[in-house]
């Protein structure tokens, strides 16, 4: 803003480079010179800049949001690159949140990027929140997608969430002073053991870019004030039957964050949620780190390393000696560790999800000494043996 000859305050003009750069918004009476000035003048939050938040913060960047808030504390991993579109193989080692700025900043300079290079944890969400007009989920855990949901829901700002996994997706508009927040939708989150990522599951390419700029639009609707929103909606996107639904999501009186008698009023964290809600215990698991096995393997300690991941998994990265079994295929090859029962199993995957569930099955038909390898084949690669690659 700044004062006229008047002495009144009025928007201050687009420059020569803004009325050039956003002439196509110009043009549309649903933006026009007020929209676009709202756009330049909104403060937007990605929190993570990976598979979602890489294509929403190109668009929005594009679009002419001032503010992009990025909330990342990961390095760019080649794995990213089949749909991580902010990165390039030159990236790869890089903290994510450098790549971004630099990428972004060269697609629009006049984009004011503000860094928060960090884990988005109870002690900081409500400070890294504060100040922005609305946040757009970009992560693909349980922990960040309720945390996200708490702190908007106190500070009255609008969450675009979006979530991918294999061939689907799913966005929508959680604004708590309209509609529904997320823990309506999903009172309970299930166990983290228990919850695959992208990670573990896979994900087709193309389908963060899909609902990342589904999400991306949803923003710059809302700072728009045009359109109808996603809140109290639920998009469902499947890519192989090309197809879009949309269901209508309720209110919950009884939500803990956003009914009638809250009883979550500060941030927790996710374990503190999962035991306030009184969730169902896992099945108790004990767990072996990869300092603990290199070192009986470097004994000669006698156990079955059991890899319970895919075959290609295995064609990019193995520990010497495992045994492999799907875990698809477990189940029905128990009888080839029938020698085993009675001796110590310690069992891995990449990264220690469907491990734990093979560790499950395997004490449900009586093997009493098995063990979870925490952090999985990635964990023996970080911390044992930069040798085995990463993926």
């Amino acid at each position: 803003m700044e004062k006229g000859a008047s002495g009144e305050t009025g928007p201050v003009p687009m420059t020569r480079d803004e009325l050039e750069r956003y002439k196509r918004h110009l043009l549309l009476s649903e933006v026009g010179p007020e929209g676009q000035r709202r756009l330049l003048d909104a403060r937007v939050l990605l929190i993570g800049v990976g598979g979602l938040g890489s294509p929403a913060a190109l668009y929005l960047a594009a679009a002419g949001v001032g503010t992009l808030g990025l909330v990342d504390f990961d390095r760019v991993d080649r794995s990213n690159l089949q749909r991580q579109v902010l990165y390039t193989a030159d990236d790869v080692g890089r903290p994510k949140i450098d790549a971004a700025q630099e990428r972004l900043q060269a697609l629009n300079p006049g984009v004011r990027i503000v860094r928060h290079p960090e884990r988005l944890q109870a002690s900081n969400a409500r400070t890294i929140f504060e100040g922005y007009d609305i946040v757009l989920d970009g992560t693909d855990t349980f922990p960040s997608r309720y945390l996200s949901n708490d702190v908007c829901v106190w500070l009255g700002i609008p969450l675009v969430y979006g979530s991918v996994m294999r061939f689907e997706g799913q966005v929508s508009v959680f604004d708590a002073s309209a509609g529904p927040c997320y823990r309506c939708l999903f009172p309970e989150p299930p166990p983290p053991e228990l919850a695959p990522n992208c990670a573990e599951a896979g994900v087709l390419g193309v389908l963060p870019g899909v609902v990342g700029l589904l999400q991306a639009t949803e923003v710059i609707k809302w700072i728009l004030r045009q359109g109808d929103a996603l809140t109290g909606r639920l998009l469902t996107y499947d890519a192989l039957g090309m197809e879009f639904r949309s269901f209508q999501l309720a209110k919950d009186p009884e939500c803990v964050v956003c009914g009638k008698h809250p009883t979550v009023t500060e941030p927790i964290d996710y374990e503190a949620f999962c035991a306030s809600r009184g969730a169902a215990t896992p099945q108790e698991v004990p767990e072996i780190d990869v300092a603990e096995l290199e070192r009986r393997i470097r004994e000669a300690s006698p156990l079955l390393l059991l890899d319970v991941r895919e075959p290609f998994e295995r064609e990019l990265a193995r520990i010497d000696g495992a045994q492999p079994i799907p875990l698809g295929e477990l189940e029905a090859r128990l009888s080839e560790l029938e020698d085993w029962r009675g001796r110590p199993i310690v069992v891995h995957c990449k990264s220690g999800g469907r491990s734990r569930r093979a560790c499950e099955l395997l004490m449900r038909h009586g093997f009493s000494l098995v063990e979870n390898l925490q952090g999985g084949i990635d964990a023996w690669s970080k911390e044992i043996d930069g040798d085995v690659p990463r993926y």
